[in-house]
């Protein structure tokens, strides 16, 4: 049946066009049709979109494939492919904001944990994106719940329910605090876009984000906290009271072997600063000193290679130890790294 034959109605929603024909003559029948896998995927995406002209769309489209056009998906450029990749797109945007703005409350019924979220999608997305979290989540009880519809994970199986208010969902649980500290310990004021942020994560969802309580005052910090993060003070650590005042190699290494700025020196027998030529271009980090590298005061590479392969210092390589004393056996000595050039 051409597309000029046809009107799709939703259930609901208005009552069809005065001009449509009351009676459509039967077609004749027709052979089974091959359509192109990219059609469905597209399909799936678009039939979750609100606007009311997308079956009117979705069957032009396919009306076109199965009579001439096989290739018609490939014209981005034609004005119906050009509609339905927006209806799809717009879809998939919804889709990927449902999926990072879903936040669980815990709540407890007859001594079962259950997790349950609301939330506001654009588009009636529930069946679309549900498989996703039941691969995300499948070892929590949790439910869904939005204006339109609802999904249920049982840790089996997936049921679908009619909408919810949001006024039927929990406001909030003991988790919101813990998700606030990560969500400010992870917050980069360096990286601050306020436009992005909005474009990102739109206002109408901030009322189940826990986060979004905490934003104002991040973004009235940042930019003292940048300002820090460019211009850190330093703070002198106890080790620092044992750096000599000329910082080259020599002082250095001369510095190291007085150093009482961790437990480490006192079961020590030397300090094993490390060897190499000063401009060497790879430097090699060891674990702590062993057996063989403490009492002679020198770093080496654990492992056996032929006398006459020469070893890394011999190739220009720098060594150093993490730790410039081995750790005494039978003591609690704290394991403390002491880098230093090499």
């Amino acid at each position: 049946m051409s597309p000029e034959q046809v009107l799709f109605t939703e259930e609901g929603h208005g009552q069809g066009s005065l001009l449509a024909p009351d009676v459509v003559a039967a077609s004749a029948p027709v052979a089974g049709l091959s359509v192109p896998p990219a059609f469905l995927e597209l399909a799936e995406k678009v039939a979750c979109h609100r606007s009311p002209e997308r079956w009117g769309l979705l069957y032009w489209v396919l009306w076109r494939l199965t009579h001439g056009e096989r290739k018609l998906l490939e014209v981005e450029s034609d004005a119906d492919v050009y509609r339905v990749l927006m209806l799809a797109k717009g879809v998939q945007r919804d889709a990927h904001k449902m999926k990072a703005f879903v936040r669980f409350r815990r709540v407890e019924r007859e001594g079962e944990e259950y997790f349950i979220a609301w939330h506001r999608p654009e588009h009636l997305i529930v069946r679309h994106v549900a498989p996703f979290f039941a691969r995300r989540f499948p070892s929590m009880r949790w439910s869904i719940l939005t204006p339109d519809a609802s999904v249920s994970w049982d840790l089996e199986r997936l049921t679908y329910g009619p909408g919810v208010p949001r006024s039927q969902a929990p406001e909030g649980d003991a988790l919101e605090e813990m998700w606030g500290t990560y969500y400010a310990s992870t917050f980069n004021p360096a990286r601050l876009n306020v436009r992005a942020m909005r474009a990102e994560m739109p206002k109408k969802h901030w009322a189940t984000l826990p986060e979004t309580r905490l934003i104002p005052e991040l973004v009235r910090q940042a930019p003292e906290r940048t300002s820090h993060m460019v211009s850190p003070k330093l703070e002198h650590s106890e080790s620092s009271r044992f750096l000599p005042e000329h910082r080259d190699l020599a002082s250095l290494a001369q510095a190291a072997r007085g150093c009482r700025a961790c437990p480490l020196h006192e079961r020590a027998t030397h300090t094993v600063f490390g060897e190499g030529p000063v401009g060497a271009r790879l430097m090699l980090v060891g674990e702590q000193p062993g057996d063989t590298e403490d009492p002679p005061a020198r770093e080496h590479i654990q492992g056996e290679r032929p006398a006459q392969q020469p070893g890394p210092v011999q190739t220009g390589c720098a060594l150093l130890p993490r730790l410039l004393h081995r750790r005494g056996k039978g003591g609690a000595l704290l394991l403390q790294p002491r880098l230093r050039p090499a």
